[in-house]
């Protein structure tokens, strides 16, 4: 599918994703079903237990009572003693599948509504927990219904062009087979261009791929955030988000969970990626019929300012006083 996606113009890349990237509505009903009796199962039944070991012998039980119908195949862990168990369902008949990691997790968010916004405090306590331990985004799992809706609601056309360059991204990582950044970082910086882009509802989508690939040349200078769960009004908060938006760059802080940078520490797997870009940005999908570029949406890589930091306030304010100001 490389050579389609490559070879494809640019006008046509709405056609591209309509027939090789949508979901089949089928499929998509059978792994909706399958993923929520898998959830129950393993609720229900391996709480204490280690996952690598009953839960796989647990599992195929559950296949042969046929709760499931779809086939599942256990992919082996990515770590010794992972939290993680990534499962692949497929349909044979429909000649789809899909990957899907189950992660463990507890309740951080209590009985905060995760159509809101949590309060500063539980963002407090999770800063001073995983600056006291060393477990900067190990926590990351307890947010995912605030990271679900942070994409939920977002324009069809964008989601479109999401699942564009997460197959740019399965694309790069089948050809390199090497350690590449995470494909969330891939979603965000999409969404990042979006909105600082373009905004609309409709728009053209090779110039929001192009800009994706643009930004994936220039990681090196990637300064992405955003205030819809945390911000800066609470001075704890503002001190610990400052601290991580000096850190060195690529940093693309998760939405729901300040202390993740999305982007992070591989950077010869940016490098890779970037070295990718820079060639895609010579394919037909990417440039007008007559083969000039697409003109990309005007993007910065970093936000135009953040607040300044308390400290500085404070400074300021004693600076004023000194010159009885």
């Amino acid at each position: 599918m490389v050579k389609r996606l490559s070879s494809t113009r640019a006008p046509l890349l709405d056609t591209f994703i309509q027939d090789h990237l949508l979901p089949n509505t089928d499929f998509r009903t059978e792994v909706s079903a399958a993923i929520d009796t898998i959830s129950d199962f393993l609720m229900d039944n391996c709480s204490q237990v280690r996952v690598s070991k009953v839960v796989k012998k647990q599992l195929q039980k559950l296949r042969c009572e046929r709760q499931v119908n779809l086939k599942i195949v256990i992919k082996s862990e990515q770590w010794f003693n992972s939290l993680a168990l990534n499962f692949r369902l497929s349909s044979p008949e429909l000649q789809q599948k899909m990957e899907f990691d189950v992660l463990l997790a507890y309740d951080v968010l209590g009985d905060v509504s995760t159509n809101g916004k949590p309060g500063p405090q539980i963002y407090k306590s999770l800063i001073e927990k995983c600056t006291s331990l060393g477990l900067e985004g190990e926590f990351s799992t307890c947010f995912a219904e605030l990271q679900r809706n942070f994409l939920k609601d977002r324009p069809l056309k964008l989601k479109n062009l999401m699942r564009l360059v997460k197959h740019w991204y399965q694309l790069c990582k089948e050809k390199l087979r090497k350690s590449l950044p995470a494909q969330y970082a891939l979603e965000l910086l999409t969404v990042y261009a979006w909105e600082s882009g373009s905004g609309d509802t409709e728009f053209i989508t090779a110039q929001g791929f192009r800009t994706v690939l643009e930004l994936v040349t220039q990681y090196r200078q990637l300064q992405i955030y955003w205030t819809t769960y945390y911000d800066f009004q609470d001075q704890d908060i503002s001190k610990y988000l400052h601290s991580q938006l000096r850190r060195a760059r690529p940093v693309i802080l998760d939405p729901a969970d300040p202390t993740r940078n999305v982007a992070g520490s591989n950077p010869a797997g940016w490098w890779l990626l970037a070295e990718e870009a820079v060639a895609w940005l010579d394919y037909a999908c990417v440039k007008d019929c007559d083969m000039s570029p697409v003109r990309s949406w005007a993007v910065s890589v970093r936000p135009h300012h953040y607040p300044v930091p308390f400290e500085h306030f404070i400074c300021l304010e004693n600076i004023l006083k000194q010159c009885g100001i």
